[in-house]
């Protein structure tokens, strides 16, 4: 956890951007019957029943400190299709930087194996070498900000029945682009000096032998 803050207090740094990466998923949905209109004093009103429609794969990529997010709509989420994010990251987005610190959970594609799996050895060791590479700790998911970004798209764009991925893809591009242009920023107020207060249920408590041994040494 302190690893993550530590990497959130690092001033902007358009060399070394800090990007956090996270996926969701969305169902899509068909209407089996066409809603009601929207009339005075009544919402727009639909049907219980529906008809699924499949699952698409939303992976976010988000710089909090530029105010850039970019929502990749994908058919899996597999190691492959996470390794094809992060070469676009490396060879699109930041072609020019020293290194791309990214931060994500500890989902088990999230890993170098997965790039040697979608790449040649060469190919995935030079994609690598671009990558400074953090992870949130087992049940600390919360730590990574593209997690809360997915939270704010599915509140904003995704609460509704989207009938297919096409659709589905044009809504995600929309509203990508409109808080992209609004340059809507994230600042993280959890520290690591806060983190050991707030928090102190999570720390390992030291037997009283050993604090005491750190107190005589003080």
């Amino acid at each position: 956890m302190e690893d993550i803050l530590e990497v959130y207090k690092r001033p902007y740094d358009a060399n070394r951007p800090v990007v956090c990466l996270d996926e969701s998923s969305k169902q899509q949905v068909k209407e089996v019957r066409l809603p009601l209109p929207v009339m005075l004093g009544q919402p727009e009103r639909f049907d219980c029943e529906y008809e699924r429609n499949g699952v698409s794969n939303l992976f976010m990529m988000f710089e909090p400190l530029a105010g850039w997010r970019h929502v990749e709509v994908t058919d899996h989420r597999t190691a492959r299709d996470w390794a094809q994010q992060v070469k676009w990251l490396v060879n699109e987005r930041y072609p020019e930087a020293e290194k791309i610190v990214l931060v994500e959970d500890n989902l088990n594609t999230h890993s170098p194996a997965s790039l040697y799996k979608a790449f040649e050895p060469q190919e995935a060791r030079r994609i690598l070498e671009n990558l400074e590479l953090h992870y949130t700790p087992k049940h600390g998911s919360w730590l990574d900000m593209a997690e809360i970004e997915l939270s704010i798209l599915s509140r904003q764009c995704l609460s509704r029945r989207i009938p297919d991925q096409e659709t589905l893809r044009r809504e995600v591009n929309a509203w990508e682009a409109r808080r992209n242009e609004h340059q809507s920023k994230m600042e993280w107020h959890l520290s690591t000096e806060d983190a050991r207060i707030k928090l102190k249920k999570l720390y390992p408590t030291l037997p009283d032998s050993i604090a005491e041994l750190d107190d005589k040494a003080a």
